[in-house]
């Protein structure tokens, strides 16, 4: 009887329907996505980037002047992959007042900058301009921000996503 019973054992677990393990349900992030892994997302007026944070290689900021009257203040983001996401704002390069000049007088020559640059039709402070190919950056999305602190709004949320490797999520309106 002791063999009868081992027997049947063995052969209602061999007909037994395998039982499959349900996956983990995927780890809700901020702003009620979800998601397997951590990624960072900046969501923005010229459209949305997101990479898995464990592919980001580095994240850094830097300034410098182009031709012409313009100072461009700009994030980069490195990956695993063969797109570098880099982030910008533009502004005019004026030079400092000399002492007497009051800031109001800097002021008021970007806001004619401005107002002459609409009245061209020319919105080269709002847009990405490239100038086939001299100026066509290969693998690269551009993003124009319009204000520094918004890029330094992406630049805090990608180096915090980038270092703490987790989830990290920024919107510019």
């Amino acid at each position: 009887m002791h063999r009868f019973a081992l027997l049947l054992t063995a052969l209602l677990v061999a007909v037994a329907p395998a039982q499959t393990p349900t996956p983990a349900p995927a780890t809700p992030q901020p702003g009620g996505s979800q998601s397997a892994m951590p990624l960072f997302r900046a969501q923005l007026p010229g459209g949305i980037y997101e990479v898995a944070v464990r592919n980001i290689v580095s994240v850094s900021s830097h300034e410098y002047l182009v031709d012409g009257p313009a100072r461009v203040v700009e994030v980069n983001i490195d990956t695993v992959g063969s797109i570098l996401a880099r982030f910008y704002f533009i502004e005019p390069n004026l030079p400092k007042p000399p002492s007497g000049l009051g800031a109001s007088v800097v002021d008021k020559a970007q806001q004619y900058l401005a107002e002459a640059a609409d009245k061209t039709g020319q919105d080269a402070w709002k847009k990405v301009i490239k100038n086939y190919p001299t100026t066509t950056h290969a693998r690269t999305v551009e993003y124009r921000l319009q204000t520094r602190e918004d890029l330094n709004k992406v630049f805090e949320a990608a180096e915090e996503a980038f270092r703490l490797q987790r989830f990290r999520t920024v919107k510019i309106e």
